[in-house]
């Protein structure tokens, strides 16, 4: 993980979305849809700017992050594919 992108490294929640990026680059992702789940379980490949990949060879994910993590009311937040996300108590 890179130092500068450390501020992504946690459990980020909202009711319709849970994401879990570790500090050695694992990935655990679910999202409830339209009636349907889906999820991506991988390494994280690289960062994009704000944006990450996540998979293996050419079976990846890009997860785009139009907010990065920041402060606000006293707890982190993150906006990941249109949804704003809160980093849980570490």
């Amino acid at each position: 993980m890179p130092i500068e992108k450390r501020d992504y490294v946690g459990e980020w929640k909202n009711k319709e979305m849970y994401l879990l990026i570790l500090q050695d680059g694992t990935v655990a992702y679910k999202r409830l849809k339209n009636g349907g789940t889906t999820s991506v379980n991988g390494p994280l490949k690289e960062f994009i700017g704000n944006n990450f990949v996540v998979g293996i060879s050419f079976l990846t994910t890009t997860f785009e992050v139009s907010e990065p993590p920041a402060m606000v009311d006293g707890v982190l937040k993150m906006t990941v594919d249109g949804i704003q996300l809160t980093r849980t108590a570490e």
